[in-house]
């Protein structure tokens, strides 16, 4: 996808794949480990790690048999970033709404 903040709030999108970013924590967890604390299957959990991964929000290493996915932070920042702008540019024009509309009254 060429608008990663865009991959970003898709991949967020899913309560699913929230939660498992929530129960990662700072040591990160495996796809078994996430499965036992969800009401979905491995497969499933492997699925949604495939696209957390893609959006680039976690990355795995290998540990011995198992694969541990950790949160990347990068992509939650550019994110927040994003929705900081956004707000920023909201309340300039609600600010500039809120003075043209007490401006009216006074007329």
């Amino acid at each position: 996808m060429t608008d990663p903040v865009g991959a970003t709030f898709a991949a967020l999108a899913d309560p699913s794949r929230r939660r498992m970013l929530s129960l990662m924590g700072d040591s990160g967890a495996t796809a078994t480990e996430l499965a036992r604390e969800l009401p979905i299957t491995r497969q499933a959990v492997a699925k949604h790690l495939s696209q957390l991964a893609s959006a680039g929000l976690v990355a795995s290493t290998r540990e011995g048999r198992e694969t541990r996915y950790r949160i990347t932070p990068e992509p939650l920042e550019d994110a927040v970033a994003w929705i900081v702008q956004a707000g920023g540019e909201w309340d300039a024009r609600l600010a500039r709404l809120g003075a043209y509309v007490g401006g009216d009254r006074g007329a």
